[in-house]
């Protein structure tokens, strides 16, 4: 039985039913972990533990060595490469990631930053019919990356190819996350804005800034509900396409068998 939806349950319905109802129906293990997947695990840890560490700053001048912030990385990774087994791509070398993982880190920590309210917080909200103002029964799951002054949302993304700003003004966790701090704090978030990591051989850092209205939130209620009816319904069509190759449930899919 479904109890809740996140940004990335929906997600990865529209993009594949068939891989939802392996991960979160079924609850089948992944046979494997994407280097990719673990990249962006890892980087997110390593950026949580510097903003709890400024939050306990609070302001008071004191620098955090970037050496410290390294070995939080280097544990991290190291628990990642314990617990699955991780796919590399074509070309891709474990040694090289992690010197990618920390050249962004230090880039990231020399780049100007707003004042940190708040990392890594969980909430859950309710999700209604927009039609109706009816519940549907569930909330919305999710965690904020940060919070900076301002009502400023903040969320990190690392990628192979540089985003663009039609991404950014698209992006479905951006509006998922500006209607829960809507339903939390009673005001839609000033700023929505995504820091970019993007995996090049020489690493690149972007940052991009949008907004969303109440009419972008009913939008997102409105596909909510409709991935929670089919789900109900047990809709769960396999889609092939590009990402079947990098897929952890690809041994399992009647579609790529085929």
């Amino acid at each position: 039985m479904i109890t809740h939806l996140s940004s990335s349950q929906i997600n990865i319905y529209l993009l594949c039913g068939k891989k939802y109802q392996f991960q979160y129906i079924d609850k089948l293990p992944r046979t494997f972990k994407s280097s990719s997947l673990a990249f962006g695990s890892v980087l997110h840890s390593a950026l949580s533990w510097y903003h709890e560490e400024k939050l306990k700053a609070n302001g008071n001048g004191q620098t955090i060595p970037i050496d410290k912030l390294w070995k939080i990385f280097d544990a991290d990774w190291y628990s990642q490469t314990v617990e699955a087994d991780i796919r590399y791509k074509d070309n891709e070398q474990e040694i090289k990631l992690v010197t990618l993982g920390k050249e962004m880190l230090e880039m990231y920590v020399q780049h100007p930053q707003g004042k940190v309210k708040g990392a890594e917080i969980p909430f859950t909200v309710p999700l209604y019919d927009p039609s109706t103002r009816k519940s549907l029964g569930i909330g919305l799951e999710g965690f904020f990356d940060l919070i900076e002054e301002e009502d400023t949302i903040v969320e990190f993304k690392t990628s192979a190819q540089t985003m663009n700003a039609g991404d950014v003004d698209n992006h479905l966790q951006l509006t998922a996350y500006s209607y829960a701090y809507e339903q939390l704090y009673g005001r839609i978030p000033k700023t929505l804005k995504i820091i970019n990591f993007v995996k090049t051989k020489k690493p690149k850092l972007n940052v991009f800034e949008t907004q969303r209205t109440p009419e972008n939130h009913k939008i997102f209620l409105k596909l909510a509900k409709d991935v929670l009816e089919a789900i109900c319904h047990e809709s769960f069509l396999p889609r092939p396409g590009f990402m079947c190759k990098d897929c952890e449930y690809k041994a399992l899919c009647p579609a790529w068998n085929r």
